[in-house]
This record gives structure tokens, sequence and C-alpha cells, in this order.
């Protein structure tokens, strides 16, 4: 197992509290390009996928062992673990939004928008009200490198949300270039979404009847692009970008940065005390564990 040392950079005084394991280890290298860490507590076991070659791969928390979980996987991208405990998954390929079933079988949740097909679905996340909400770039159709080539049916790159009673898939912002990760805050009174084509982190409300208001630009990435995000308890902010991750304080100044090898696509707080990063970087997937707590969401 290879591993190197852990480089946070201090960009304000309040990162000095932030830090962790002096060794970043390399779980497994091998892939095009991992995407969609997805924690499973009760199997101690991490879905991941690797794009370009179309398979879900599975780490093994109790051998250390990668093995293909799931192969013409759809070209699948981003995946979630919903309040059941079951697999939901961005197929960029087939154009949709999935769920995997206890006995194996797919239920797909979303793959139209007033009936015309998705693009590409690439991030996903479950509100505690049942809802799912989803990223919709072009990245799948744009080539065959990572999904199959094809036009867009409904003209732009939008974010949508599945109501959990109707199923009625709703188009909640459609002003982006390229939508990529998002994550709600903890009481979830507000959703963080990429735009990695504009290279930002944008910030929206969340009212009450799962629209949104509001989109201004939380920060910008000075690395590259931005692409995962996840929330931590005490409502900072990190972002997968080019150099590592980012991590900004709720008023959105950048407190710092964990610097990592290769480009990081997304990651996932995990493990007992949610204190465990797993990062799906570039060819590998690698971990450490720090001293700050993933966001625990209301229903968990």
């Amino acid at each position: 197992m290879d591993r190197f040392r852990t480089r946070f950079e201090v960009c304000d005084e309040r990162f000095r509290r932030v830090n962790g394991d002096e060794w970043v280890e390399c779980l497994w290298t091998g892939g095009r390009w991992l995407e969609g860490p997805a924690w499973f507590p009760a199997g101690r076991y991490l879905l991941f996928s690797d794009i370009p070659n179309d398979r879900l791969l599975r780490w093994d928390e109790t051998t250390g062992s990668v093995g293909v979980f799931r192969h013409s996987a759809g070209y699948a991208n981003g995946h979630t673990v919903d309040r059941r405990g079951r697999l939901l998954s961005c197929e960029q390929g087939n154009r949709r939004v999935t769920r995997t079933e206890p006995d194996g079988s797919d239920t797909v949740l979303a793959d139209r928008w007033r009936g015309k097909r998705l693009n590409s679905p690439n991030d996903v996340v479950e509100h505690s009200d049942g809802s799912i909400w989803f990223t919709d770039p072009s990245y799948g159709i744009d080539s065959d490198y990572e999904g199959n080539r094809g036009e867009s049916e409904i003209g732009g790159n939008h974010v949508y949300r599945v109501d959990p009673a109707s199923g009625e898939v709703r188009l909640v912002a459609d002003d982006f270039g390229q939508p990529n990760g998002l994550a709600f805050s903890a009481d979830e009174s507000t959703l963080y979404v990429v735009d990695t084509r504009h290279k930002h982190l944008r910030r929206f409300a969340v009212r009450d009847d799962g629209t949104l208001a509001g989109g201004e630009v939380f920060a910008t990435c000075d690395a590259g692009s931005f692409d995962g995000v996840r929330l931590d308890e005490a409502g900072r902010v990190w972002v997968a970008a080019h150099d590592g991750l980012h991590c900004f304080d709720p008023d959105g100044t950048l407190l710092g940065k964990l610097h990592m090898p290769e480009v990081v696509a997304n990651f996932t707080f995990a493990g007992p005390k949610r204190n465990h990063l797993y990062l799906c970087a570039s060819s590998s997937l690698y971990t450490l564990r720090v001293n700050v707590s993933g966001v625990r969401y209301p229903g968990w």
C-alpha cells in the first residue's frame, strides 16, 4: 500500500484546527477516471465508479481488496446511499438516475423531463423528505469516452428534483453551464451546487415547497475546476479541485486545502464517526482520517 505525507495548506488561521493523519494512503490505483464514492456502513465497503471503463468497483474495508461490483454499469458517475441503505446512481451512458433494490434489480427514478431524455445525470443527493436531487450536465453525451455520444433533447444543463410522492421530475435551476457536485447543509435549508464550466460553487436557499431561491456564487476555484462537494458538522464546505480538497468557512472564506497528488473528482466522509475521508482522484482511491466529521443529515 503506497502512502505519502499529508499536507494541509493553511490559508486562514481558523484552518489550523483542521488536521488528520500524518499519512494519506493509496488504497487502489489502476482506473481511468474514478468518481462517485458511496459508503455502506453495514457492509463496511465503499462503491466507486471507474467511468471510462464502464464499471462500478467495490473496496472492502475488512480485507482491503477491490473487485468489480458491476460491469456494464451505464457509465455511472455519482452515487449516494439513501436512508434505507439502497444505492442511488447517476448513469451517464443510460441517461438516467436509478435505485438498486435489495434483490439487485434496478428502479428508474428519472430518465426524462417533460417527455425529453435527460442529458447525462452526474451527481445525486437525497433530502430527508425523500426527494432526490441531481445534476444533469452534458459530459456523458459529449463523446463516447465516458458515455454515449448523443444530442441534448432538453437543450440545456440543469438541476432537478424528483418528488417522493408522485415521482415527478421538476427542474429547480436552469442557469448553469455544467452543473456537477451538490450537497445540502446540515439543516437542509441550503443547497450547494458546483458549476464546473464556470469554475465556481453556488449557494441556494431551499424553500419548503422544494423550490430554490438565490443562487449566488459562494466560492470560485483557483486550481482548475470544482467537482464534488460535501459539508462537515461545523458547516465548513469541502470541494474537490485539481490540487486536492478546498475547505471554505460558511462565510465563504477559503480556510485551507488538503493537497493531493492527483486531480480529485469526488470524495465522501465515512466510518462510524464520519471522519474517514475517501477520495476518488483521477486513477486512484485514497484515504485518511481527519479530526472533522461529515454532516449527519436529518433522518440518518
